[in-house]
């Protein structure tokens, strides 16, 4: 059984040292080799230490998680939407409007290929690993959200940290109620594709 000293600093690693790491310049070859590696060591302590089986569960209340999710969504919407016409109005549903195929083609690219492993990351394994750690649950979604910013800090952007703590906020809340990689994908899916299509694609990295 892995003691508590080898969990905080496989957990130091992983989220703090990593995370910051990638906002020094060094070249991007080295940083991929790190990620790659770090994801393969995950995958390795989710299957083979922590016997994550990845089924999806039987009970779960899909009618309850969208419509929590088109709530928000509606409000992330509005806001995102204000927030562009009076800040950054030529990109404001730019994209879309423009270049919808390549809008599809990323909504498709992004949601399988980056949001499902982030949320494997910093949800599925982040919980699994450690809860156990905190006392505290208010802490620890707290602290699994400011990792969740924290993993955003190389595009070296203000807002962007603000709105990946939120969405960590969300995001874990929403693991902690279902316990579902899937559901959460779904959701940080959703939430992410909007940002594309809104037209703050550019500020978090998207292809624009």
């Amino acid at each position: 059984m892995q003691t508590t000293f080898y969990k905080l600093t496989e957990f130091f690693i992983i989220f703090i040292l990593i995370p910051i790491s990638f906002a020094l310049d060094y070249p991007i070859w080295i940083k991929m080799a790190i990620g790659v590696s770090g994801f393969i060591y995950i995958l390795f302590v989710l299957l083979r230490i922590e016997k994550n089986s990845f089924k999806i569960a039987s009970n779960l209340n899909w009618k309850a998680f969208f419509k929590c999710v088109t709530i928000q969504l509606i409000g992330i919407a509005i806001l995102t939407t204000i927030y562009m016409w009076f800040v950054d109005q030529p990109n404001l549903f730019v994209v879309v409007l423009n270049k919808p195929l390549k809008w599809l083609v990323f909504l498709f690219i992004y949601s399988f290929f980056s949001v499902y492993p982030q949320e494997l990351i910093y949800r599925t394994f982040f919980f699994q690993r450690y809860r156990d750690l905190f006392k505290s649950e208010v802490l620890f979604i707290i602290v699994n959200a400011i990792l969740f910013s924290l993993a955003h800090m190389f595009f070296r952007n203000g807002l962007v940290m603000v709105l990946t703590f939120i969405g960590g906020i969300l995001f874990a809340l929403t693991f902690k109620k279902t316990k579902s990689t899937l559901m959460v994908s779904i959701e940080h899916a959703i939430y992410g594709s909007w940002l594309f299509t809104v037209g703050m694609g550019s500020m978090l990295g998207f292809p624009s």
